[in-house]
């Protein structure tokens, strides 16, 4: 994905432009240890949160550690210039092996923690969705919180180009009007983006794109869920807060983690309603190492205990440990599938593939 937008990227990594997040501040008093290792690193948005943690610093202070991360978008990092970095965080394994061969990484890339990719609707048009057989929802009417996004009948609609308008019982939502679609980020710098065309095309395709005849096959319909977005946020993030907010599209792709720390926050979320694609791909963090110090960190976040309970705090599942993601989400079933029970996760395309279907979505 050799885009201008990687060349700008790096311009503001090195100018300074990105948002730096610092970890390590010394303990306040506590007689505890204060770091004495400072790590660099470019991480996914989605994981800001996290760092800017003072939970989480701290924890990292105790270990020695201090951690000061910059932004990017995960497809992104690979046009960046990253000598000068002991290590970069991509939200999932594909581009993190783009990064892995570019730095022969000695050891390989470590997996401390990873989250389903799902679809936020509110309750209203989560319901226009069930009764029109594109979702199934769990709960007592007028109480549901989560179900399952059908992804087939889902993916027939778009091809077909219908609107909220043809569904039944859309008309009674004035908000609800023009084709339907799923908000997502932009499929060739950000990783959830990436990952959603890698699932749509696995349905479309009745299994993985492994040629360039399945690209061929698969792109009309990827480019109808593209198209109908216009511009594209290249995080997660922006496009979650305008939804919490009231704003934003019906609907929109997101990181079940993104949900699952509002609720571990205790914060509203009104008539929010969390749909797991019956078909999706996990997210898995992957952080690659590139400086020992940088592997270092990485095997902190995957053994720690503080540490692991934190991850749990901002909704991620640690890699391993579904006990730990279960007990602290107990209270939120209504919400999570914890279990992650009629939803298929599928194989994602190499790299090659998933960048074609990327370019030609937008072509």
């Amino acid at each position: 994905m050799k885009r201008i937008v990687g060349i700008v990227l790096a311009v503001l990594l090195i100018g300074g432009v990105a948002a730096a997040v610092v970890a390590g501040w010394e303990s306040r008093g506590t007689g505890e240890g204060t770091a004495t290792k400072t790590v660099r690193g470019v991480i996914g948005s989605e994981k800001g949160e996290f760092f800017a943690d003072p939970d989480v610093v701290k924890a990292l202070a105790d270990k020695g550690f201090t951690v000061k991360t910059e932004t990017s978008g995960s497809w992104a990092m690979e046009e960046l210039p990253l000598t000068d970095y002991d290590f970069a965080f991509p939200a999932s394994q594909a581009p993190a092996k783009e990064l892995d061969a570019k730095y022969k990484v000695q050891g390989g890339p470590l997996r401390p923690f990873y989250s389903p990719l799902v679809v936020v609707a509110h309750r209203p048009v989560a319901q226009v969705l069930a009764r029109n057989g594109l979702a199934a929802l769990e709960g007592k009417p007028g109480e549901e919180a989560h179900g399952t996004l059908r992804m087939g009948p889902f993916l027939d609609a778009v091809r077909a180009d219908r609107t909220w308008q043809q569904l039944k019982g859309a008309s009674a939502h004035a908000e609800l009007n023009g084709t339907v679609f799923i908000s997502s980020t932009d499929p060739e710098t950000s990783n959830s983006g990436a990952l959603y065309l890698a699932a749509a095309s696995f349905v479309a395709n009745g299994g993985l794109v492994t040629d360039a005849r399945a690209v061929d096959r698969t792109a009309p319909l990827l480019k109808k869920l593209i198209a109908p977005q216009g511009a594209q946020q290249t995080s997660s993030d922006a496009p979650f807060r305008d939804f919490i907010s009231g704003a934003g599209n019906p609907l929109v792709l997101v990181y079940e983690s993104q949900v699952a720390s509002l609720l571990l926050q205790k914060q509203d979320v009104g008539d929010l309603v969390v749909l797991y694609p019956d078909t999706t791909v996990n997210s898995d963090h992957t952080l690659v190492p590139l400086t020992a110090d940088g592997r270092a960190l990485g095997e902190l976040l995957t053994t720690d205990k503080r540490l692991r309970e934190l991850v749990v705090r901002h909704g991620f599942r640690p890699q391993g440990a579904a006990a730990e993601f279960t007990a602290a989400t107990a209270p939120h079933t209504a919400y999570l599938n914890q279990t992650l029970t009629g939803v298929h996760q599928a194989p994602v395309p190499t790299t090659q593939w998933l960048q074609a279907m990327a370019r030609r979505s937008r072509s």
